[in-house]
């Protein structure tokens, strides 16, 4: 061999292992919520990532969410061990691959969930899933996690093609007693369950247990080239969507997710976000639900960073809070407006911190509900006017103006009335998302001098 040979084979050897050397230090470190990857321990949400997922252009999204409410009742010792656990969630934006969040924040001792999967439903509001579509869901490459009391935790990524505006089903499988399931009630939509492991089980005969609640389960992230960015919904029973009629997601953030990709399809320059809802029934800008650690119902500010901000590439924050500060407190005679106002500005000051923009609305009318007194509605009256005078958020939507009587402000339009005075029906959270202008949700946290 010639010199000249010699350092050509030797350049040669130099540049494979360069190369090499690149793509393993790439694959182990780039963590920008650009490249899929798998996330196996408790952490903020947006970083980290799996090679298993395909390198393409996309970003990480959340597409289903739904906050952890607290412990459900019946399942304080044994927890719901021997059972499989299909939930049903339904997506607001698609992607190639996708993680879930299994979380213990009310359990009182260590989960282990033994097997979990993730499938497409074969049809809306089933059980049934697609069968090429089932996935084994892994956690640090292991198909079983144990999740301390009070932790969550997000699966690796996954590959598997999930289409926009469809439901997704995300089963669990613990053999272990395991104390209270955390879960979300009132879901408006089933889930279901069957005894034994059957969480790669494709068919839906075995499972005949349904419920309205999420267990376990609190958000799903895709891998997506149809959204940048995700807009997180903060609110109570009105943005939970507590009346709409199950299964047919009906609640005004999943009407406006339909709005906003139907501009975007059109061409219409609005952003291309994924909606999460994080809606709590009874839920209040300052008081837990409950006195335990943590609070059942934990108040809008103490769960806004693990709500709204731990989620992936959130560009966006929308609040409709404060109707139940209003109408749960104990002395509404002492309560001031100011506080509530004071509440919601510290929770846009916390989005502000992290560059985002904030949406807000006005509180809608609830007379005729049993809360209902010149007092609260003097207070409700405070609130949307601090509101409107722009003294809150970078921007609002006026539920009140939109959803009030004109005969009867302090009400409800008849059709938007649920029949309880404080809900709104169908019709009324179509409304909601109507008038909702998209154009709002464009740009970033204004320049704070």
């Amino acid at each position: 061999m010639t010199r000249r040979h010699g350092y050509g084979l030797f350049a040669a050897m130099i540049t494979l292992v360069v190369a090499v050397s690149t793509a393993i230090y790439v694959g182990a470190t780039l963590d920008d919520g650009t490249t899929p990857q798998a996330k196996t321990v408790s952490r903020a949400r947006g970083d980290s990532g799996n090679a298993v997922a395909p390198a393409s252009a996309g970003t990480w999204v959340g597409t289903w969410s739904a906050s952890p409410v607290g412990g459900e009742p019946g399942t304080a010792v044994q927890g719901l061990a021997g059972r499989s656990l299909r939930n049903v969630v339904h997506t607001s934006a698609g992607g190639t691959s996708a993680r879930a969040t299994l979380s213990n924040l009310y359990g009182t001792q260590p989960l282990t969930i033994a097997h979990a999967s993730i499938a497409v439903a074969a049809a809306a509001n089933s059980a049934s899933a697609d069968a090429g579509t089932m996935r084994r869901l892994t956690f640090g490459g292991s198909p079983s996690v144990t999740i301390p009391a009070g932790q969550q935790i997000v699966s690796d990524a996954v590959r598997i093609v999930v289409p926009r505006d469809s439901d997704v089903l995300v089963t669990t499988y613990s053999a272990i007693p395991s104390g209270p399931v955390t879960y979300h009630p009132h879901a408006r939509q089933i889930s279901y369950a069957a005894l034994g492991d059957r969480t790669e089980d494709p068919y839906a005969a075995a499972y005949t247990e349904q419920v309205e609640a999420w267990r376990y389960v609190t958000a799903l992230d895709v891998f997506s080239n149809e959204a940048d960015g995700t807009v997180v919904f903060l609110g109570d029973s009105l943005t939970a969507g507590t009346t709409s009629s199950v299964g047919t997601n009906s609640r005004w953030p999943d009407v406006l997710s339909d709005r906003l990709h139907a501009a975007a399809e059109t061409g219409a320059d609005v952003p291309h976000y994924s909606v999460l809802n994080q809606g709590i029934g009874g839920n209040r800008v300052l008081k837990p639900g409950g006195l335990s650690i943590p609070a059942p119902n934990a108040s809008g500010l103490e769960r806004f960073g693990r709500d709204v901000l731990d989620h992936p590439n959130v560009k966006v924050v929308v609040i409709d809070l404060g109707v139940n500060d209003i109408l749960r407190s104990r002395n509404p005679k002492a309560l001031k407006a100011s506080s509530i106002v004071a509440g919601l500005r510290q929770m846009v000051a916390e989005a502000h911190g992290r560059g985002l923009r904030v949406v807000g609305a006005t509180l809608m009318p609830f007379g005729g509900f049993h809360g209902y007194s010149a007092t609260t509605e003097g207070l409700r009256q405070a609130v949307n006017a601090e509101i409107r005078a722009g003294r809150v958020y970078d921007a609002y939507v006026d539920f009140d103006k939109a959803m009030r009587d004109p005969r009867d402000p302090r009400r409800f339009l008849p059709g938007f009335n649920s029949g309880d005075h404080l809900h709104p029906s169908d019709a009324g959270y179509a409304r909601m998302a109507e008038v909702f202008d998209l154009e709002e949700l464009k740009g970033a946290a204004p320049a704070r001098l």
